[in-house]
């Protein structure tokens, strides 16, 4: 017995060893799992703050040119060659072009000028020409290579202008007099090389086919090429008045057609100009507005297409986004029935209250005034009643509560809590709102607004 009791095993219990880092990990642990079930939980407000801005529209347009212009065509069959330079104002008399039967007369001319030298006068316009080229060049309108090659082709025409009328003698024994036509300006205007159709094209005319591009079709007309007789050889543009055409929505021409005149920048080469506005509405309801300049026609004389900005009066104010706007109910309440009292002495009105007994007495209540006429206030209803009677200080006259009218507003978050502020919508688009600064009952710069006016009530708290 006594060896059996020296044989019994007793377990060994270790001491609790507690470890400080897992108790600070189980903690922190514990934390974040609280943090993110609360962030998943809680209602989120996200503030915006007000800053001055403004809000501009698309008004970028592409229109359609419109000039006095005049077709000129050949009187025969023969190889033209022009001497005129595109762009380049002539007078009545001046020559623009020959026109050779016999096809001689660009070989004879080109055997002549070998030794040709250009003046110092006659580099600097070629290197005007090149310059202004370069420094206005838009890859996105790569149309416009093509022109600037016709344009220097028609300054070294018009350079060669003068060796043709020198050469005359010299044209006249080679036996090719009788078979050159030469052709002046029959009027004063601009010359161009080319015709599109549209020459003619008036504003009652104008459809919106017109505006397609993809159907345009532009002949440029080129010297040295064999034409007919009653072919078109050049046009001359006779007015410098000139017209855009764009094609615009029915508010839009009305608010230019208010305007009388708008302010229209060229995006081919950002100069202004200022236009005269009419409009025109086809059988279609398509609204066509024109736009009449007194200046810049030869500058544009050769584009059919021309795409503009109109520069139109911004609104500036308070830049706020839509979503920020809310539409909240008041108590209309006539002026002479508020009044200022109670320990802060802000405004309320006397309100009718009745004691345990029947009798009547008046409270002055607290209220916020949150927008006003000439006649009334907008009085906040969280502490007033339809029905309610108000008394008319220094008065026994009553007036019940009961008419109630909305104001636009957003809630601003200075203080904590959403505090509903009347604003004055100026100018509106679809995201943002300029609204009148510095309003008695409205917003100042850098307020804090809630961002989506759906996410919070009147005067929840929003930071704790």
């Amino acid at each position: 017995m006594e060896n059996n009791r020296n044989n019994k095993i007793v377990k060994y219990r270790r001491p609790l060893n507690v470890n400080i880092g897992m108790i600070i990990f189980t903690v922190i642990l514990i934390y974040i799992i609280i943090c993110v079930f609360s962030y998943f939980t809680q209602k989120h407000i996200e503030g915006h703050q007000v800053k001055m801005g403004s809000l501009s529209s698309n008004n970028i347009y592409k229109g359609i040119a419109l000039r006095d212009e005049e077709i000129v065509t050949s009187t025969q069959a023969g190889y033209v060659n022009y001497y005129a330079r595109e762009g380049e104002r002539v007078g009545v008399g001046n020559l623009v072009y020959t026109l050779d039967q016999s096809g001689r007369l660009a070989d004879y001319m080109n055997a002549e000028s070998t030794g040709t030298t250009l003046s110092s006068s006659d580099l600097t316009e070629l290197k005007t020409e090149i310059l202004g080229f370069v420094n206005n060049f838009d890859p996105r309108y790569f149309n416009s290579v093509y022109d600037f090659k016709y344009n220097v082709k028609g300054t070294v025409l018009k350079l060669a202008n003068a060796g043709i009328l020198e050469n005359i003698d010299k044209i006249n024994s080679a036996g090719l007099s009788e078979l050159i036509s030469f052709c002046n300006a029959p009027t004063t205007g601009i010359v161009i090389y080319s015709v599109d159709g549209y020459e003619d094209l008036k504003l009652e005319q104008v459809t919106k086919d017109h505006f397609d591009t993809k159907n345009y079709e532009k002949t440029q007309l080129i010297s040295n090429e064999l034409v007919e007789a009653g072919q078109p050889v050049y046009k001359v543009s006779t007015n410098e008045d000139w017209s855009i055409v764009i094609q615009t929505d029915f508010d839009k021409a009305q608010e230019l057609t208010e305007a009388e005149f708008v302010k229209v920048k060229f995006l081919k080469n950002q100069d202004t100009s200022w236009g005269e506005v009419s409009t025109y509405t086809n059988a279609d309801g398509d609204i066509f507005v024109k736009l009449t300049f007194t200046n810049s026609m030869v500058t544009f004389c050769t584009d059919r297409f021309i795409d503009i900005e109109l520069i139109l009066e911004e609104e500036t104010g308070l830049k706020i986004p839509n979503s920020s706007i809310v539409e909240k109910e008041f108590f209309i309440v006539p002026k002479e029935y508020v009044t200022m009292g109670g320990n802060g002495n802000n405004y309320g009105v006397m309100k009718e209250t009745y004691t345990e007994e029947g009798a009547a007495t008046t409270e002055f209540v607290e209220t916020t005034i949150y927008g006003e006429t000439e006649t009334e206030y907008y009085l906040d209803d969280m502490v007033l009643r339809i029905g309610d009677d108000i008394i008319k200080p220094e008065s026994s006259e009553k007036y019940t509560l009961s008419k109630r009218g909305s104001l636009k507003g957003v809630y601003n978050i200075n203080k904590g809590y959403a505090d509903f502020k009347q604003i004055n919508i100026l100018y509106q688009n679809e995201e943002y709102s300029i609204v009148k600064s510095n309003t008695q009952y409205g917003l100042n710069v850098y307020d804090y607004i809630v961002l989506d006016a759906t996410t919070v009530m009147d005067d929840e708290l929003v930071y704790e």
